[in-house]
């Protein structure tokens, strides 16, 4: 990766999200890498035009309103970095982001859409759209969707929290860069965390990784890392074509704490599967509320959940707590087996350097565990046959004659929306 070397082999593309955040140090020979410099200038002035007030949107007012229109990591990114650091944002500026294809995402979102910045490898595209080129910003082939938020699809969160705040995320990223390209593997974070993962993974079967932030301002951190891990390591073919004959990513899955507690920490305590789990939080909140009580109270959930996962309550403790009257039934319920796996990151603050460190943290995790299991992290095949398969069927739709090559139950389905839809 670091030196460049086309890694992801299907596509022949080099992987270098990290030539984006990289500051110089290192030496990477790849087309592209040169004008990236020049792209974050471009971010950089056209973000503080916008919240300076010099930018005026088309009707000649100051702009107070962001849509980042978007899907995949061109969403998922710039979303889950903007709630991280809301702390860290110009209060009178909104972000809206549209995602899904449904005419209703757009519709409830937008009202006038008349003042567009493009993000696009493609300028004639762009200029056909009717976008001044020189609201352009450059893109490349081996800035991968769900790695980009880096690079220009970041735009919507340089306008957010201010390009210094920005540019701090991408040096966080940078410094975890630096950790794993240059730490020994018995030390190394990112390499620590693809270990135990694949132990878990592939010697005990479990087939889900929860993610647990104990900090609201990351309660989209399971949404990206769904992306960032699933699209990237579920494969079951290794990069020279043989099928696997053995577990590759985990099903990735979580919520902020403490409302995950009240819905599905009742099976991740007693259920039947076995569910590793990343709890995460910050040791100082954004919001002291009566002096850091509600903080105080949140980081006591955070401390009590791993210890109750590992030790959980044997069925003495139960009988000396319920008493000799209990039923058997009761106390069996009671019982907490322990031994349950889980890794606890602790961090001072949550500030746009952590943010930044905490992501390339799970990247490199990701990138890891691929190198391990022999895939390729960074193609995503199994998302194309369904769009090819839609296009298809977009042409399909207007007639009942019209639908043909297809099984029964999908050919029933069509039928049924054309008999029952009102257009």
């Amino acid at each position: 990766m670091f030196a460049g070397e086309h890694i992801n082999t299907s596509e022949d593309r080099a992987v270098l999200h990290i030539a984006l955040r990289n500051f110089d140090d290192f030496k990477i020979q790849e087309e592209g890498v040169d004008e990236v410099g020049g792209v974050l200038a471009h971010i950089k002035e056209f973000s503080e035009a916008v919240r300076g007030g010099s930018w005026k949107g088309y009707t000649g007012k100051t702009i107070n309103t962001i849509v980042n229109i978007g899907i995949g990591g061109s969403d998922l990114g710039p979303v889950m970095v903007t709630e991280a650091l809301k702390a860290y944002a110009k209060r009178d500026l909104t972000a809206h982001f549209v995602s899904n294809i449904d005419g209703t995402h757009l519709a409830e979102t937008l009202r006038i859409s008349k003042h567009f910045v493009a993000l696009s490898t493609n300028t004639k595209a762009v200029t056909a759209f009717g976008i001044d080129k020189a609201n352009m910003f450059q893109f490349w082939d081996w800035v991968g969707g769900r790695y980009s938020l880096w690079s220009a699809i970041g735009l919507s969160i340089a306008l957010y929290i201010g390009y210094d705040n920005f540019e701090r995320l991408l040096k966080g990223a940078h410094g975890m860069d630096k950790h794993f390209k240059e730490t020994p593997l018995e030390s190394n974070l990112p390499v620590l965390m693809a270990v135990i993962g694949v132990w878990y993974n592939d010697f005990y079967g479990s087939q889900t990784h929860a993610l647990l932030p104990y900090d609201q301002y990351l309660h989209k951190f399971a949404d990206y890392f769904q992306q960032g891990d699933m699209e990237s390591n579920g494969k079951f073919v290794t990069k020279g074509g043989q099928r696997v004959d053995y577990q590759t990513g985990p099903i990735i899955w979580g919520a902020a704490g403490t409302n995950g507690q009240h819905s599905f920490y009742q099976l991740v305590h007693q259920g039947t599967k076995l569910i590793p789990a990343d709890f995460l939080a910050p040791a100082t909140t954004h919001n002291p509320i009566a002096a850091s009580k509600h903080h105080r109270i949140l980081l006591s959930n955070y401390f009590a959940q791993p210890e109750a996962l590992a030790f959980g309550k044997t069925e003495e403790e139960v009988r000396k707590e319920v008493g000799s009257n209990a039923s058997e039934a009761l106390v069996k319920s009671k019982v907490f087996e322990g031994n349950r796996p889980s890794n606890s990151i602790l961090f001072p603050k949550m500030t746009p350097n952590m943010l930044g460190a905490l992501i390339a943290l799970y990247e490199h995790k990701i990138f890891t565990q691929g190198v391990i299991w022999g895939i390729n992290s960074y193609d995503q095949m199994g998302v194309e046959l369904g769009k090819v398969l839609a296009k298809n069927i977009l042409a399909q739709l207007g007639k009942p004659e019209d639908v043909k090559g297809h099984d029964s139950s999908t050919t029933g389905l069509i039928h049924y929306y054309q008999k029952h839809r009102k257009e």
